[in-house]
């Protein structure tokens, strides 16, 4: 089924965003507000006395959702479509973020992306390679980022930190760890045999187009777009290609810097002491909790989830200041920036188009 990025869609899932994310947040508000009586000054203060140097270092780093991601999207684009601009890749990287954020378990990032990319001149099947190829180096980089940060002794606290049943964040960060180390290794097989996917995905198109004749059609320009997305695959299969997922790798850590760095700068904002290595593994664990989160960019569930793991650092009078300004750092400027962006596209003509990517 395609899936339709119409203005209607990402403008619903954008007030949808908006107002889970706001319950979430004044959930916190009201929380503390009761606990502290009603004293507002609790919640203001700490707004009046903001470190604002690492406010200027948060706004850099909420940016590498547009830079960090679309200088790795370029490198993985380039590779198999020479002369792409870097300009139109940092736009397609912040979008593909933009649509994440307004999706339900980040569904939109890929189709906004490759939408995005289409209107750049990419055709579909390399701007679908290249995305995927970037995903991998995504669940390659949380692999590696995970086990050597505990290496390094990271970490050590969150044994001493229990949930419910026994259950330690610490076995609950090996578990995420886990995961994501098991879908990278799947997904490493489908670029090193990507003729196995080829044939997998042309046998359902054969048998969807033998008991649908309105589909054949469809199917048919699905397997010319399958043959073009196996050459891409199959150049990344080579040792320069190799090379290029490995550098892709490699910018991973400033493409998702806002994510992992976002509750060490916020902070530092707020002038609360922090050690910058087991604020990161915390980071790193509550990316891994909300990276398929039912809700669109994990609102509600990402202001609730880091108020409960960063209590461990956080004192409760902060925690709201805290959320917001951690909230803004990782998703938010994102979001706002790409709410404006897709405005002046929609003022410019886009209204009343019906712009979609089919994915099978």
């Amino acid at each position: 089924m395609a899936l339709a990025l119409t203005p209607r869609l990402l403008r619903r899932g954008l007030e949808l965003f908006a107002i889970i994310s706001l319950c979430g947040v004044a959930l916190l508000v009201g929380y503390y507000l009761i606990r502290f009586g009603d004293r507002v000054d609790v919640f203001l203060a700490p707004f009046l006395r903001l470190h604002w140097s690492w406010v200027a270092v948060g706004l850099v780093l909420a940016s590498m959702d547009w830079v960090g991601g679309g200088l790795r999207l370029w490198v993985c684009t380039r590779y198999i479509y020479p002369g792409v601009r870097l300009r139109n890749m940092i736009v397609a990287g912040g979008f593909g973020a933009y649509g994440a954020y307004l999706t339900p378990f980040q569904s939109g990032s890929a189709p906004m992306s490759m939408w995005v990319m289409k209107r750049a001149g990419v055709p579909v099947p390399v701007a679908l390679s290249a995305i995927f190829v970037t995903f991998i180096a995504t669940v390659a980089f949380f692999a590696i980022a995970g086990p050597l940060a505990v290496w390094f002794g990271a970490g050590k606290s969150l044994a001493q930190h229990g949930l419910v049943l026994g259950i330690t964040l610490y076995d609950l960060f090996k578990t995420s760890l886990t995961i994501f180390g098991i879908i990278g290794v799947l997904m490493f097989m489908a670029v090193v045999f990507p003729g196995f996917v080829k044939r997998v995905i042309q046998r359902l198109a054969t048998r969807i187009g033998r008991r649908n004749a309105r589909a054949a059609a469809r199917m048919e320009k699905l397997s010319v777009g399958v043959d073009r997305a196996h050459d891409c695959m199959v150049a990344f299969g080579s040792p320069k290609g190799l090379l290029t997922l490995l550098l892709a790798v490699v910018i991973s850590a400033p493409s998702h810097a806002n994510k992992l760095l976002a509750g060490y700068v916020t902070m530092r904002i707020l002038g609360i002491p922090a050690n910058f290595a087991d604020i990161l593994l915390l980071q790193t664990l509550i990316s891994f909790l909300l990276y398929f989160a039912p809700t669109p960019g994990a609102s509600g569930l990402a202001e609730l989830t880091s108020a409960a793991v960063m209590s461990l650092y956080v004192p409760r009078e902060l925690t709201p200041s805290y959320t917001l300004i951690w909230r803004f750092i990782n998703s938010y400027a994102t979001v706002i920036v790409g709410s404006l962006i897709f405005w002046y596209w929609l003022r410019s003509g886009l209204i009343g188009r019906e712009e979609s990517v089919g994915i099978t």
